[in-house]
């Protein structure tokens, strides 16, 4: 049984502050469906993915079939936020794309959201051994772990990416493209999942900060990978509003975006071959 060690997949838990850390362990193992009936979603990425938005009642809100993976790598009760990466995580995409989705699934089924975004990250991060000082972490390395800790218990349904901005530069933007297909193939490969279905988000486009140069090369690559890649899918952004930084959604925002991930999910890749064990 792969289990990682928590100090080993969470370094920066030693070194950051607990009040870091919104989420407490549930009191006792939730009962979870069979493995097949549990929809493992990986969220993968930076801020946006690890949500800014501010946490609404609605968010606060537990669905006795939507848990999330917590830092010690027990499943709870999925509620905003998911993530614990820095200081200010708050309401993200994840609960709406599962909320969404629940509904056509078998009447038993369940989603186990694993989130393992790290705010700031630049995709060269997202690679075996690298480190990210931003979090205390290793982007690559912990999505690894988690991810194959939650599939002790489930199925590895799709992977949830929404990054860019870290790379969103003049050094960076060119290799993004390469760069991310590489990214996608070493995931699939690492989860014995070569047919996973692999969402990627546009970032965002706010009227009072016009994209540059830089962050229209992120966009193009983006979409140049949807199309040449299988069963990558991208979801557009547009008309979605910051939270009043021009960088992150708002929480409204960051509710349309994963619902807009959930419809991507549903019309394409809701029949894509599981991961197998």
């Amino acid at each position: 049984m792969f289990i990682r060690p928590l100090i080993a997949a969470f370094p920066f838990a030693l070194m950051a502050p607990l009040s870091l850390f919104a989420q407490e362990p549930a009191a006792t193992a939730p009962k979870l469906p069979p493995q097949k009936d549990f929809y493992v979603i990986i969220l993968a990425g930076q801020s946006n993915m690890a949500g800014r938005g501010n946490v609404e009642e609605e968010g606060k809100k537990a669905h006795p079939r939507i848990f999330a993976l917590n830092i010690e790598n027990q499943w709870q009760p999925a509620v905003d936020p998911l993530h614990w990466d820095k200081k200010g995580a708050g309401a993200g995409l994840g609960k709406p794309f599962a909320e969404k989705i629940l509904p056509t699934l078998p009447k038993d089924a369940a989603i186990g959201l694993v989130p393992t975004a790290c705010g700031g990250s630049p995709i060269a991060t997202w690679e075996p051994g690298k480190y990210w000082d931003q979090t205390k972490s290793n982007p690559y390395d912990d999505f690894l772990a988690r991810s194959k800790r939650a599939l002790q218990d489930g199925t590895l349904k799709a992977i949830l990416w929404h990054q860019g901005e870290g790379d969103a530069n003049p050094r960076s933007a060119d290799a993004y493209e390469e760069k991310l297909t590489a990214l996608i193939a070493r995931m699939r490969a690492d989860l014995n999942a070569p047919e996973v279905p692999f969402i990627v988000g546009q970032l965002g486009r706010f009227p009072a900060k016009p994209w540059d140069a830089s962050r229209e090369k992120i966009d193009a690559a983006l979409r140049a990978v949807a199309a040449k890649v299988r069963n990558v899918y991208y979801v557009s952004a547009e008309g979605l509003m910051s939270r009043g930084d021009n960088l992150h959604f708002d929480t409204e925002s960051l509710r349309t975006l994963g619902r807009g991930y959930a419809d991507a999910y549903l019309k394409n890749a809701s029949t894509a071959p599981a991961a197998q064990p």
